[in-house]
C-alpha cells in the first residue's frame, strides 16, 4: 500500500473516531429536532392558505388563488381598529421588554448577593412560581382583586382610603398598568433565573480584583456584573424583539375577561384575529395575520441584529 493510501486510510479512521465520539449527543438531539420539524416547519406549508380562497371540499392546495393575491391581508389594514391593535401590540411589547429586562437584572443581582444558600433557593423558587401558573389561574387571581362587587380593592382597600369603588372591567384607562404589572409578576421569574445563571458564570477573580482596586458594590456591578451578562441580555432582547408583533393571547384575552368596554387598551393583533375568526370562520384571514406577524418579526430581528453588529460584533446573533 502506498504512503498516500495509508495516509487517507488513517485520516478516514480518525474522522470516524471523531464522529463516533459525538454520536450520543446527536442521538440526544433527535427528539428535539423531530419536535421542531413536526411542530414548527411542517405547518409552515399552511402559509399558502393566506393567498388562497380556501375551499375545504377541494383542500388547501387545490383551492383557487385569491384575487387580488393579497385579499386576505386587507382586513388587517382597512378596519378602523387597525391603528389601535397595531399600537397596542407594539407599545405593550416595548414596555414588557424594557421593564422586564431592567427589573429582571435588578432582582437577579439582589438574589445573587444573598449569602445564605437556603434563602437564595427560597427566593428563586418564589419568583418562579407565578411563571408556572396558567393564565386561567392568573385571571381568577386578578378578578379576585379587581371584581366590581367583591374584589379586594373595591371591598377593602379603596373604602379604607376613603375612595369610591372603581368599575375596573369597564374602565379602559387602568388596563395598560394592570397588564404590564401582571406580565411582570408572572414572567420575571424566568428572566431572573437566566440572569442569575449568567451572573454565577462570571469569574469570581474579577470581583476580587475589583475589590483590591477599591471598587464599591455599585462599581463592581457596573464594571463587572453588567458587562458579564451583556450577551445574555442582548440575546433575550433580540428574541423578544422578534415577537414584537405578537402578543400573549392569554394575557390580553383571559385576564381582562374579554370585556368589550376596554378593547381600546386590551385589543391586540392576536385577540383581534381570534375574534374575527370566531365571527367569520375565515381560516385564510388567520393565516394571513400569522404570515404578516412572522414576516415583520423576521425583518425587525434582522434590523436589530444589524444594529448590534455595528456596535458590538461579537454580541450579534449572526
Amino acid at each position: 500500500m502506498s504512503n498516500t493510501a495509508v495516509c487517507h486510510h488513517r485520516t478516514g479512521k480518525g474522522r470516524f473516531k471523531k464522529w463516533k465520539r459525538w454520536i450520543p449527543l446527536y442521538l440526544m438531539m433527535l427528539p428535539g429536532l423531530a419536535y421542531l420539524f413536526i411542530n414548527n416547519y411542517i405547518p409552515m406549508a399552511g402559509l399558502i392558505a393566506a393567498f388562497k380562497n380556501v375551499n375545504f371540499a377541494d383542500g388547501i392546495w387545490n383551492s383557487e388563488w385569491a384575487d387580488p393575491l393579497l385579499k386576505n391581508f386587507e382586513y388587517l389594514f382597512v378596519t378602523k381598529d387597525a391603528w389601535i391593535i397595531t399600537r397596542n401590540t407594539i407599545l405593550y411589547n416595548l414596555a414588557f421588554i424594557v421593564i422586564n429586562t431592567a427589573a429582571g437584572i435588578f432582582i437577579a443581582i439582589l438574589i445573587c448577593d444573598i449569602a445564605s444558600r437556603k434563602l437564595k433557593r427560597l427566593y428563586q423558587s418564589s419568583i418562579l412560581l407565578p411563571f408556572l401558573m396558567s393564565y386561567v389561574i392568573v385571571s381568577y387571581i386578578v378578578f379576585a382583586i379587581l371584581s366590581n362587587e367583591n374584589g379586594l380593592l373595591n371591598k377593602s382597600l379603596l373604602p379604607a382610603l376613603g375612595m369610591e369603588p372603581v368599575q375596573w372591567y369597564a374602565s379602559a384607562q387602568y388596563w395598560p398598568f394592570i397588564l404590564i404589572l401582571v406580565n411582570f409578576w408572572k414572567g420575571m421569574g424566568y428572566n431572573c433565573l437566566i440572569y442569575i445563571a449568567s451572573i454565577n458564570g462570571i469569574d469570581p477573580s474579577l470581583y476580587e480584583a475589583a475589590k483590591l482596586d477599591g471598587a464599591g458594590r455599585w462599581q463592581q456591578i457596573r464594571n463587572v456584573t453588567l458587562p458579564g451578562i451583556k450577551s445574555s441580555v442582548i440575546t433575550l432582547t433580540m428574541l423578544n424583539i422578534g415577537r414584537i408583533f405578537y402578543s400573549d393571547f392569554s394575557l390580553f384575552y383571559q385576564v381582562p375577561q374579554n370585556s368589550g368596554l376596554i378593547y381600546s387598551t386590551t385589543n391586540t393583533l392576536d385577540t383581534y384575529v381570534y375574534r374575527a375568526l370566531l365571527n367569520s370562520g375565515n381560516i385564510p384571514m388567520a393565516a394571513a395575520a400569522g404570515f404578516y406577524q412572522s414576516l415583520i418579526g423576521f425583518a425587525v430581528v434582522l434590523a436589530a441584529n444589524l444594529i448590534v453588529r455595528k456596535i458590538s460584533r461579537e454580541d450579534a446573533l449572526f
